[in-house]
């Protein structure tokens, strides 16, 4: 079981406006399902992977954001802690 931390983010409204669209026209994707492929493929695509760590923080964001991708959203939940936890 991977384990999970919530977060409290504030989002322009504009953007939460595309995210609520987006989310009433792809029910196989959620809040959490989003933030998670946006936030590791942000650390892919911004990473230093110079030193071993690195390298090892590297690995990790791209196996949740390939599992993210490819992963239906049951199992998705199955990982997840309540929002409320």
């Amino acid at each position: 079981m991977n384990p999970t931390v919530s977060i409290f983010a504030e989002i322009p409204e504009t953007l939460h406006d595309s995210l609520k669209t987006y989310l009433e026209t792809h029910p196989e994707w959620d809040l959490y399902r989003v933030f998670s492929a946006s936030l590791s493929l942000f650390l892919l695509q911004n990473a230093d992977s110079g030193t071993p760590e690195a390298s090892r923080s590297y690995r990790q964001a791209a196996r949740v954001y390939l599992e993210t991708l490819f992963q239906s959203p049951q199992d998705l939940h199955s990982n997840n802690v309540s929002p409320s936890s």
